[in-house]
């Protein structure tokens, strides 16, 4: 006993581990081979999580738990949503962030009524295809899909953030709680710091957001931004595994938003900081601007799917397109493989993996000929996700050979997000996503308030031809996605899988593993998935998944690349299932939470 509390006590006085040190492949242990499972399948890696009273799923323990600890103290799902949404804000800087986008889809029990939210950015009126011409970005001839022509990084991308208005409208609407519980334990881990997990510090890296000249944009982007490095590294380098990091201009923000609302962000103090910011650098976001977002309550796009009806996020949003390439699976698999279902062929098939992804080609081709703001064009989703419109495209593939795309490019954009599932004791259930787009956004930030400022704007297109051109006051085609699942009118799941262009491919791809295989909420996370980049045509498969069938793959004509899990997405969702015997809800939930991340899923 004494030699344990000896090495307990030499370990918590460890300092953080050096750069080398970081690398498993370094220690000892990468030797050894993993345990067994002891029920179930055998790769699954951890149970899924059971509870009555509430839920929540997301990519950070320390965020689950804070969540949790809202619906232990009476709060509901939304309420719990936003508290995670906001301590994820601090331990995972680089994805999310007040001066971010975000979506929700909330199931409301007593109504019995899906609600969908769309508070994303919107571009600043002097954002003009003029503007941006007269500093030298146009048209893209490489890339036909979203962001053609358009900076990745630097103020110019920068839409308004939506991102706090949604948190304020959904708890107004919806939630028990005010910012000044919800905020409560963001503050606390901004104020007194948090110790960095080695996936999150993986992903601790900023982009160059400044011009050589910072008031000159035309030359955007070569380097890193002082106030970012000052902001959100430590000793000028990003932190390390078990390095403790404090946010102090976050906490601020939380306080001023505690004490202030909204109006802070939008009228006072921090819009001020952030047009002085934008201004600095040749941006064109004005005091007008900030103070006229709103974001707006949406209807979500509806299909089938197996009887299943699938409420996703619509345009501009691209969660629709997962209902498309479902809808095209079912139409289209009879014809493709006819007297086989995506169950008999099973996922160690090629062929399944093969008609997975041609279905996903073909519904992405809609979503990026399609896909822009419906404030500003017509969006023809019910069409395009209608059964007739899926079975005319059966034709537009070839059952035992790939397809292409497009003209050919290297043409590809990443971005990450966080995405969580919340539920609570009276049946309430909410799907959200939340995001910067990129690592740290535009890599630009407003220092004193902590707020690295989002990208999204990098998806809008300088394309005349395209639905997608930017305008002021407009939203970008937005790759954010959360969807939710119904059957007989009654509530079945959220889904939420993040990850830039594989979120709507990747909630596919679970459904396909829950309704098809028969998996249950952790096994259909757990599952190795693709990732299909539109426009370059590359198929990514995960390692195994790639020693399985990527040589197979590979003979049809599919550009096949090998993976690591960090580019297909990171799952959160929960399940409600009814249960006459119980009293109360009459129910129980199931979750499952992504082993690619750091997070969990818990409940009580």
């Amino acid at each position: 006993m004494l030699k344990q509390l000896a090495l307990l006590t030499a370990l918590s006085a460890m300092p953080a581990l050096s750069a080398a040190a970081q690398d498993p492949c370094a220690a000892p242990y990468c030797a050894a081979v993993s345990g067994d499972r002891a029920q179930g399948w055998p790769s699954q890696h951890r149970s899924e999580v059971m509870a009555r009273n509430g839920l929540v799923a997301t990519s950070q323990p320390l965020a689950a738990e804070a969540g949790l600890e809202i619906l232990r103290k009476g709060g509901n799902a939304i309420d719990a949503a936003v508290a995670t949404a906001a301590v994820l804000s601090v331990v995972e800087p680089m994805n999310v962030g007040p001066a971010g986008d975000l979506f929700a889809i909330v199931y409301i029990a007593k109504e019995n009524k899906v609600y969908a939210l769309n508070a994303s950015g919107m571009a600043p009126r002097g954002l003009t295809p003029a503007h941006l011409a007269s500093l030298g970005y146009t048209r893209d001839s490489a890339n036909w899909g979203p962001g053609s022509g358009m900076p990745d990084q630097g103020i110019l991308p920068v839409t308004v953030p939506g991102s706090v208005w949604g948190w304020d409208a959904l708890l107004k609407r919806f939630g028990t709680k005010t910012f000044q519980e919800t905020l409560a334990p963001a503050i606390a881990y901004a104020e007194e710091g948090f110790p960095v997990t080695e996936r999150i510090s993986a992903g601790w890296v900023l982009p160059k957001g400044l011009p050589p000249v910072p008031s000159d944009p035309r030359r955007c982007c070569t380097q890193l931004d002082p106030v970012s490095v000052a902001t959100w590294y430590v000793n000028g380098k990003p932190p390390v595994p078990g390095q403790v990091v404090r946010s102090p201009g976050l906490a601020r923000t939380f306080r001023l938003l505690q004490q202030q609302g909204t109006d802070v962000f939008y009228k006072g103090e921090i819009a001020r900081a952030i047009v002085a910011r934008s201004k600095e650098l040749g941006g064109v976001i004005t005091m007008e601007d900030m103070a006229a977002y709103k974001g707006e309550w949406v209807t979500p796009a509806r299909s089938s799917y197996h009887g299943y009806d699938i409420l996703t996020l619509p345009p501009p949003a691209q969660t629709w397109a997962a209902g498309e390439m479902l809808s095209i699976l079912e139409a289209c698999v009879p014809v493709w493989a006819p007297g086989a279902t995506l169950a008999s062929l099973g996922p160690a098939s090629p062929a399944f993996w093969h008609l997975m992804v041609e279905a996903k080609k073909l519904a992405y081709a809609d979503l990026y000929r399609y896909n822009a703001d419906p404030t500003f064009v017509k969006v023809p989703t019910d069409r395009l996700l209608s059964p007739s419109h899926a079975a005319s495209l059966c034709g537009k593939a070839n059952p035992s050979a790939a397809s292409a795309t497009g003209a050919p490019s290297d043409a590809d954009r990443h971005g990450d997000t966080i995405v969580l599932s919340t539920a609570d004791r009276w049946g309430n259930m909410v799907a959200w996503v939340n995001s910067l787009y990129e690592s740290f956004g535009s890599g630009v930030t407003v220092g004193e308030y902590g707020l690295a400022l989002h990208n999204r704007g990098a998806l809008f297109s300088l394309d005349p031809a395209s639905p997608n051109i930017v305008a002021p006051g407009k939203r970008p085609f937005n790759t954010l996605s959360a969807a939710f699942v119904m059957k007989d009118q009654r509530p079945v799941m959220t889904v939420t899988l993040m990850g830039g262009d594989m979120q709507s491919q990747g909630i596919a791809q679970v459904l396909v593993n829950l309704l098809d295989l028969g998996a249950n909420m952790q096994a259909a996370s757990d599952m190795a998935r693709f990732r299909h980049a539109q426009v370059p045509n590359i198929l990514w498969l995960e390692t195994r998944l790639d020693s399985l069938v990527g040589a197979q793959l590979g003979a049809m004509g599919h550009n096949v690349r090998r993976t690591s899990g960090s580019i297909v997405g990171g799952y959160q969702s929960i399940m409600f299932i009814p249960d006459s015997t119980l009293t109360g809800l009459k129910g129980y939930y199931r979750a499952g939470s992504d082993h690619r991340k750091d997070g969990m899923a818990i409940g009580y």
